[in-house]
């Protein structure tokens, strides 16, 4: 009995997050027309409030808000939440946002384009918006019958260590074609998320016995 009580906790704390997941991969499919980039989930006293986070907002919110109404009654019904409370923010830069980039390339390799191609065009398009590095992987049928994965990589994106938890955002997406089924992984190292390892000041600032200072942390490489 004792074993039952002290595991529904942690059974109430798995079936939400499975929920939220849900609730998560609804959003991205609902509004993939709208350059959905992801939501914020948070739970209060008078209920949860979601932020959403699209390329286009008014796709979301509708004419007169019946988008958001629309919303806000599919979500309550289908995922059974009380006192649902939806707000709309837009993406900033749509290029440093993986999901974002996921659904372009899945979207142009759907029209035809070669995925050679739109990996670099996507590449390129999230180094110019100011990117540290970026890294997109192209899986499946690429090219013959047995499934292959290409690899596009620029500047530097870090692989572990607290640097890679805290500034690499991931993102993945299947895109299912003619040749068969294709997977888009994709992350993006943001420059202002990168710690530096060292901060150097400029001449003449150092006293006598004074020592450059080292920052505490990982390198960006």
């Amino acid at each position: 009995m004792s074993t039952q009580i002290e595991r529904s906790p942690v059974k109430k704390i798995l079936s939400k997050q499975l929920m939220f997941a849900n609730l998560d991969e609804f959003l991205e499919e609902t509004l993939k027309d709208a350059g959905y980039g992801g939501v914020e989930i948070s739970e209060g006293p008078l209920g949860v409030r979601l932020t959403i986070y699209v390329t286009r907002p008014g796709l979301v919110i509708g004419r007169k808000g019946m988008g958001i109404k629309d919303l806000t009654d599919k979500l309550s019904s289908k995922f059974n939440l009380d006192n649902v409370q939806i707000s709309v923010a837009e993406i900033e830069v749509p290029e440093l946002n993986p999901r974002v980039i996921c659904e372009r390339i899945a979207s142009s390799m759907e029209k035809g384009t070669p995925f050679r191609r739109t990996a670099v065009w996507a590449l390129n398009q999230i180094m110019n918006a100011g990117a540290f590095g970026a890294e997109i992987i192209i899986s499946g049928k690429i090219r013959s019958e047995r499934a292959h994965y290409q690899k596009f990589v620029a500047g530097v994106v870090p692989k572990s260590g607290e640097v890679s938890r805290v500034a690499v955002l991931k993102a993945t997406r299947s895109v299912l074609l003619k040749a068969g089924l294709f997977g888009v992984k994709v992350k993006i190292a943001l420059k202002e998320k990168i710690i530096p390892e060292y901060v150097l000041k400029e001449e003449g600032e150092l006293k006598e016995g004074e020592a450059i200072e080292k920052v505490e942390g990982e390198g960006a490489a």
